[in-house]
């Protein structure tokens, strides 16, 4: 998918110095266009849990990607550990190619999720990426695993709300 660049008038804001529309949004059907594409790619940590915490089959399998040092320090519960180094070596004894996988690694710094994606897709899977990585689940308040045992921390209220089951979004 490819962005127009958009005649911009000479009275218009950004001839005057806007530099949010220096480059002009994009028409509403290339951003629909866009943006469907995003969510066909991308998952979040919020909607990850709500299905989890469903208790039924989410439909998908959630795979951390991480070392095992950092597995170890924590991981969802439920996920499965695949480093992306080990993708093509381990995925068909770990994965059934019939079920989606959710990818994650450790944060938005982090593309390690988008490489281990990479690996799945390349090797047939359906795949997408838990945006946020292990960091958000943390930082939401959800409860995660570690060598020693189950941790729930508090939610941070710059990621999550405080009084309210989810963002509403």
């Amino acid at each position: 998918m490819s962005a127009t660049t958009h005649a911009v008038p000479h009275d218009s804001p950004v001839a005057h110095g806007n530099s949010v529309l220096r480059v002009a949004a994009a028409p509403p059907a290339e951003a629909a266009a866009y943006f469907r594409a995003s969510l066909a790619f991308h998952t979040d940590v919020s909607d990850v849990a709500a299905v989890l915490a469903a208790g039924s089959d989410p439909g998908f399998v959630l795979v951390d990607c991480r070392s095992t040092e950092s597995w170890d320090q924590g991981h969802v519960p439920g996920a499965v550990h695949l480093p992306t180094a080990l993708v093509a070596e381990r995925a068909g004894q770990l994965l059934d190619p019939a079920v989606p996988v959710v990818t994650y690694c450790w944060g938005p710094a982090c593309n390690g999720a988008a490489r281990a994606a990479l690996a799945l897709a390349e090797l047939g899977y359906r795949v997408k990426e838990m945006l946020g990585g292990f960091e958000y689940w943390v930082r939401e308040g959800f409860e995660f695993e570690t060598w020693q045992g189950t941790e729930r921390p508090a939610a941070d209220p710059l990621t999550a709300p405080v009084d309210a089951a989810d963002c509403g979004c």
